[in-house]
């Protein structure tokens, strides 16, 4: 669900208590629509002004930088940079808040800005505003062709955005509410008329609180349980009694509120959360890195997808082609039968019908013949045709034992790609597919963006082992040729996934350390949603690579198997921060 004023109240409340006060010491834009505030004690405020995922909190997760930034980004940090953050408010139930900093300009002088964030799906909007309150710059411009209502442009001052024409839900009381109630359409849905009369209230929300009024049915028969669940969730609500929860779905997150969501029943479990920016920061890291696979992925995906379909293609054409080959027995033996029977055979027979000698039961088989040709040229065609499909069995062994190690190098890249996060996991992705001749290089005269050398994910297990994940096949390969002999290798078995070194440092690993390193191959795989996952693991010195294979292709023995449940709560318990 998008932020809803209530919700963002609840992330306003808990900033007020744990940054106020603190000066800005970094600004960064790591996306188009997503600026980061690092203030002092490292703390990082997210400001997302993305239609379908404007928010507002405090973050934990990494984000890369371009290698430039935009001119948002450098006006921000001109007009923030080491301003302290002295006031978060929230004009009235609105989704929106506005920051306020004490600033000193380039002369000196001390001065004031404002950032309004405007938490309004696709009017979504950060604004910088001047002592005056004008409008310095902003994220998206709004001229009149835009919007007649209101427009945004440097110069203008700044106007919070208009009210709608609808009640507000914190301030009605007994009265106002049963005169909404009677102009309501009987037949109408309790939901629609709470979300039609009433400003704040997200469709959540207001199926949740007809479902406490006796369900999401017409309003005529419910009135009276209605009026009673509006007024609890007022009265939680206006009290400041809400929390955050998180709804998963098949132990996926699927929405949050500020309450418990009990209109779903046992189809969706409801998690309290610790806070709300921990909340927003969870639920949407996995939406942001399946996007950011989607755009910055885009090519890269088509590319090895298509060529994964087309060596699946061709391997089916291998294995009829080599189905066929398993059937030459039978033309040897035809051919021998028409040797056997030359003195009784003509030129221009169309058939031979002989006695099958090789048949146990000594019974007879009809032999197909070309007419044009003599007895001894037929039986020369069939030994030909026998001999061709003895080496066609040889040959296309090898081909196709290549196109199915060249079809799951495929898939570990897609494989790969689903889980890429940073930019250097798509540059080392589509480095390893250039390298394989399925992508183009670049065009000729332009150069490529330097990038610093690519770093596995690192862990820390519980027993004090560090505990290296790789992001790629080519990363794959690395950790495993600077792992020292003794360290430990863990990947699922039968499935792709990452390479998982568990760095021994001389020492024999603890049970719980061995089991957290194949808990985290079972996480990085393509067994993420599973239950019990098979992992296998063994010292590194028992790892080969054989000659000519692809990057990430390993032969392994001896070797032990562990069952283990993937855990996304473990992954970040035991991330290196």
């Amino acid at each position: 669900m998008p932020l809803d004023a209530v919700c963002l109240s609840g992330v306003l409340r808990e900033l007020r208590e744990s940054i106020l006060g603190l000066r800005v010491e970094k600004v960064q834009q790591p996306a188009r629509d997503q600026v980061i505030l690092t203030l002092r004690g490292n703390k990082r405020l997210l400001l997302c002004a993305g239609a379908s995922q404007a928010r507002i909190h405090l973050t934990a997760s990494p984000r890369e930088n371009p290698a430039s930034p935009p001119m948002f980004c450098m006006l921000l940090r001109k007009h923030l940079t080491g301003g302290r953050l002295t006031a978060i408010d929230q004009p009235g139930l609105e989704r929106a808040a506005i920051l306020s900093f004490d600033v000193v300009d380039e002369l000196g002088e001390p001065g004031r800005r404002r950032l309004a964030v405007e938490c309004m799906g696709r009017y979504s909007n950060l604004i910088l505003l001047d002592g005056q309150d004008r409008i310095i710059d902003c994220l998206r411009r709004v001229d009149m062709e835009m919007s007649e209502r209101r427009q945004v442009l440097p110069g203008l001052f700044y106007r919070v955005p208009p009210a709608q024409e609808k009640a507000d839900p914190l301030a009605v009381d007994g009265a106002a509410f049963d005169r909404l109630l009677a102009r309501a359409n009987p037949e109408g849905e309790a939901s629609g008329f709470l979300l039609d009369v009433f400003f704040g209230l997200s469709p959540l929300v207001c199926r949740e609180i007809a479902h406490r009024g006796g369900g999401d049915g017409p309003v005529g028969d419910r009135t009276g349980p209605l009026r009673e669940a509006f007024f609890a969730w007022q009265a939680e609500v206006g009290g400041g009694n809400f929390q955050p929860y998180m709804l998963s779905r098949d132990g996926k997150p699927s929405d949050f509120s500020y309450l418990p969501i009990l209109q779903y029943g046992v189809g969706v479990e409801g998690r309290l959360w610790d806070g709300f920016s921990s909340m927003l920061d969870a639920f949407y890291e996995t939406r942001e890195r399946i996007e950011r696979v989607r755009q910055r992925g885009q090519d890269l995906q088509r590319a090895a997808s298509t060529a994964r379909d087309r060596v699946r293609r061709k391997l089916a054409l291998q294995e009829k082609e080599y189905a066929q080959t398993q059937d030459r027995d039978r033309l040897r033996i035809c051919g021998e039968l028409i040797t056997a029977n030359l003195y009784r055979m003509e030129r221009g027979q169309s058939a031979l019908r002989a006695q099958n000698y090789y048949d146990p039961e000594g019974g007879e088989l009809d032999v197909p013949l070309d007419p044009l040709l003599t007895p001894q040229q037929n039986a020369a065609k069939y030994f030909k045709q026998y001999n061709k499909a003895k080496t066609a069995e040889l040959r296309l062994t090898e081909q196709m034992a290549i196109a199915r190690r060249e079809r799951d190098w495929l898939e570990s890249v897609l494989d790969e790609l689903s889980r890429a996060e940073a930019e250097q996991d798509f540059a080392d992705i589509r480095r390893e597919l250039r390298e394989a001749g399925y992508l183009k290089g670049a065009a000729p005269g332009k150069k490529e963006p330097r990038r610093g050398p690519s770093r596995p994910r690192a862990f820390r297990s519980s027993g004090g082992f560090r505990i290296l994940v790789g992001r790629s096949n080519t990363q794959n390969d690395q950790l495993v040729r600077e792992a020292f002999k003794t360290d430990y290798w863990f990947h699922t078995q039968r499935i792709h996934g990452s390479h998982v070194i568990l760095c021994a440092e001389g020492r024999e690993p603890d049970e719980q350390s061995m089991t957290e390193a194949a808990a985290l191959a079972a996480y990085f795989s393509q067994g993420r949603e599973g239950g019990q996952v098979a992992v296998d693991y063994t010292q590194v010195r028992n790892v080969k690579k054989p000659g000519g294979a692809r990057p990430g292709m390993v032969v392994y023995d001896p070797y032990q198997t562990a069952y283990v449940t993937p855990s996304e709560a473990l992954v970040r318990k035991l991330e290196e921060k």
